[in-house]
């Protein structure tokens, strides 16, 4: 394992600082902002505006990629992020916030998919396994990791703000030092809605509905906790338990789902995400403990749908076609995190904080009801001839690139598209 890994170390250690960046960055901002008395609606676009930078980075980095080179542009991004992160602790002001977090979600989209095109092309065959399964880890530990350091100083003073620098700085390094050769340009990010509907309606609908609740607990969770009079400490807790309960859960929903019909594992898993959060939203618990509890139930149940419903999606795909219908689908769960803040923030401001939870409830009870009229409708494949279920990238702790599934061993077999 050790021999598999020394040729990427530099890149994952710099990978790890980038999600620790962006842990708390991600955790930083609604903390703050619901201390200076930033409105639910505000909040909720910084997730927006954040998502809808990254989708679009996504489909326009490979471009600045191209033609400025692999290593100028990872330094361009990252000195960008680290400004704007500066700038945000210095310029205490909501639109500046929104304008400063789209240009972070789109430099964040264009680092990520610098460095998983080169853990990509340093892969061998005997390695890309063991290098995907730790990119996965370093982007959870990463993001938790970030998440922890809140409640260690003062969020209303600039010295999280500057800590924050200081993780995209180092991140940086280890990149920009290194002799390894630019891998091969970034694929452009395609999206086809028509054929990502026909391979798999419940896919392509139960994704966008996931990515909508992810979305809005993603970005108003840390909101809702703070008006509900938790402290730092037990905000971050909250927040890093949702993540921490649904990677604990991707393995054994993903073993059920290689038995059972995928879709009614979706079903029960959105059935149980939307009775965790009709809990939480109806009974309104006051103690740390109860909500952190309903909480964690939520997260293992709600993280854990993605890709399952990725995996359903691949298995009425031929092999080929991993890296164009999952990409599809990524794209497609980024869409959802945009329009879940926007929906969520209001609700919020109209109900209460708890009523975060009815926007999460009734996205995950629309997927449990079609799946179960899909799994009538339509036979599901032959375990024997199923798409082999594993852990997708940003399921569990922030949005990921398309360019993220080339390290997954299963694209060694697609025919990824080029321009």
């Amino acid at each position: 394992m050790t021999r598999n890994l020394l040729p990427v170390l530099a890149l994952l250690t710099g990978t790890l600082f980038l999600f620790l960046g962006n842990g708390l960055q991600g955790l930083l901002l609604p903390v703050r902002g619901s201390l200076e008395g930033y409105s639910n609606e505000v909040l909720g676009l910084l997730g927006t505006t954040w998502a809808s930078g990254f989708v679009i980075g996504c489909f326009v980095a490979p471009n600045v990629v191209r033609r400025i080179g692999h290593v100028r542009a990872f330094s361009g991004f990252l000195a960008l992020i680290c400004l704007n992160v500066l700038l945000t602790g210095l310029l205490v002001d909501d639109v500046a916030w929104l304008i400063l977090r789209a240009i972070t979600g789109f430099c964040t989209a264009g680092t990520s998919m610098i460095i998983e095109s080169w853990l990509n092309e340093r892969a061998t065959p005997g390695s890309r396994g063991t290098i995907f399964s730790f990119y996965i880890s370093i982007t959870l530990f990463g993001v938790v990791g970030g998440q922890l350091m809140v409640p260690f100083a003062d969020v209303t003073a600039p010295t999280l703000f500057m800590i924050c620098g200081i993780l995209y700085s180092i991140a940086a390094l280890p990149t920009t030092l290194s002799k390894a050769a630019s891998p091969q340009p970034l694929k452009r990010a395609k999206l086809d809605l028509k054929g990502l509907f026909r391979n798999s309606p419940i896919s392509f609908v139960g994704i966008l509905l996931i990515g909508i609740a992810n979305g809005a607990y993603g970005t108003l969770g840390a909101v809702f906790a703070t008006r509900s009079g938790l402290d730092k400490g037990s905000v971050a807790a909250m927040v890093s338990i949702t993540i921490f309960a649904g990677a604990i859960m991707q393995l054994p929903a993903g073993r059920l789902s290689d038995s059972l019909d995928r879709r009614h594992v979706l079903a029960a898993l959105s059935g149980v995400a939307a009775l965790a959060g009709l809990a939480v939203a109806i009974i309104q618990p006051a103690g740390v403990y109860h909500i952190v509890i309903l909480v964690a139930i939520y997260g293992a149940a709600a993280n854990a749908l993605y890709p399952i419903a990725v995996a359903h999606a691949n298995d009425f795909a031929s092999p080929e076609d991993f890296v164009k219908v999952s990409g599809g689908l990524l794209l497609l769960y980024g869409i959802g995190t945009i329009i879940g803040p926007s929906i969520g923030g209001p609700v919020m401001s109209w109900a209460g904080p708890h009523a975060l939870f009815f926007v999460t409830a009734l996205a995950h009870l629309l997927v449990t009801a079609y799946a179960i009229v899909r799994s009538r409708q339509r036979a599901p494949v032959p375990k024997s001839e199923r798409d082999a279920y594993t852990t997708a990238p940003g399921s569990t702790s922030s949005l990921a690139t398309p360019e993220s599934l080339s390290l997954d061993p299963r694209a060694q077999k697609a025919d990824i598209p080029g321009e």
